[in-house]
């Protein structure tokens, strides 16, 4: 699907024609858009497949005056999905005066531009386009580290009195959106570090401090992921035994009410047996082994209660 964006007074719209200083977005786009746009933007046809590969990398290339810069961008998924967070390329493609996108899915990032939660950007500058691009994309990451470190607060509450693994598998999707992000946010730094060194883009005065600014805010990212990643994975290890621990509890405490309950199953095995018994011709027999059973049952009680094993 292939939608063209203008910047206007009255906010970002739509146009039917590829206009200068327009926004071109696409996403999964079918061989015959990848061929249109390739006759008539005139580019290799690699910068419209690649950003479709979900393992391709950040990177940037530049071929016959057309600049490819692929950005790895975080999604949140679904909520029936087993890992909530995830990380996806967005290919980002400087034109003849054009911005083109292209993305395998929606993007959170491209979503926020299109619902004008991104204020005051034009697409006819398209270098400051792109580094709010970078800039947005890496907030993001920001905006969804704090979501995972809440949720993982949540399971954490849920954890103290859990005997199964289901709240250990939630901590382990969420350590897993934690690597994709550390490694994203990596190759992301690398990606603007050599755009930067090799001038991939021209930026005037105000742009490059834009740059700088994008690059503290993506190493400080990096830093929270890798913070909240080693959190969360001395956070499962110690819940992890903390689980053990209360089923060892719950087992002491099924061992201990066993033994208390066959004090009494062994009198009247014992009374049961074909031989000559104490008491066994007065009428307060069986009163007898009642209230031997109890008072049995009674010391064994006291004996693990003193112990703590109640």
């Amino acid at each position: 699907m292939i939608t063209i964006y203008r910047s206007e007074k009255k906010g970002l719209e739509v146009i039917n024609d590829y206009e200068a200083g327009s926004w071109v977005h696409t996403v999964n786009p079918t061989q015959q858009e990848i061929d249109a746009l390739v006759a008539r933007f005139i580019i290799p046809p690699d910068f419209l497949t690649d950003p479709l590969d979900v393992d391709e990398r950040a990177r940037f290339e530049h071929e016959e005056g057309n600049t490819l810069i692929l950005l790895r961008s975080p999604r949140r998924e679904a909520p029936e999905a087993d890992i909530p967070f995830t990380t996806l390329p967005v290919g980002i493609i400087l034109t003849q005066n054009v911005v083109i996108t292209v993305s395998f899915t929606e993007m959170d990032v491209i979503r926020e531009f299109i619902t004008g939660k991104v204020k005051h950007f034009s697409t006819e500058k398209r270098t400051h386009f792109v580094l709010l691009l970078f800039l947005r994309n890496t907030l993001l990451f920001m905006h969804y580290l704090k979501e995972i470190n809440r949720m993982t607060t949540l399971v954490e509450r849920s954890l103290y009195q859990a005997l199964k693994n289901e709240q250990l598998i939630r901590l382990l999707n969420l350590e897993k959106s934690l690597v994709f992000f550390v490694t994203s946010l990596r190759s992301n730094a690398l990606m603007m570090e050599k755009c930067h060194t090799t001038g991939c883009m021209r930026m005037t005065e105000d742009e490059r401090d834009l740059f700088e600014d994008i690059s503290i805010e993506n190493r400080q990212a990096i830093e929270m992921a890798n913070i909240y990643s080693n959190i969360l994975s001395d956070m499962m290890d110690a819940f992890a035994s903390i689980i053990s621990n209360n089923l060892n509890v719950i087992m002491k405490l099924l061992t201990t009410v066993t033994i208390i309950l066959m004090i009494p199953t062994l009198v009247a095995s014992i009374y049961g047996m074909n031989v000559e018994l104490p008491f066994q011709d007065t009428s307060y027999a069986f009163l007898f082994t009642m209230v031997l059973s109890l008072i049995l049952s009674a010391i064994g009680i006291i004996i693990f209660w003193r112990k703590e094993f109640f």
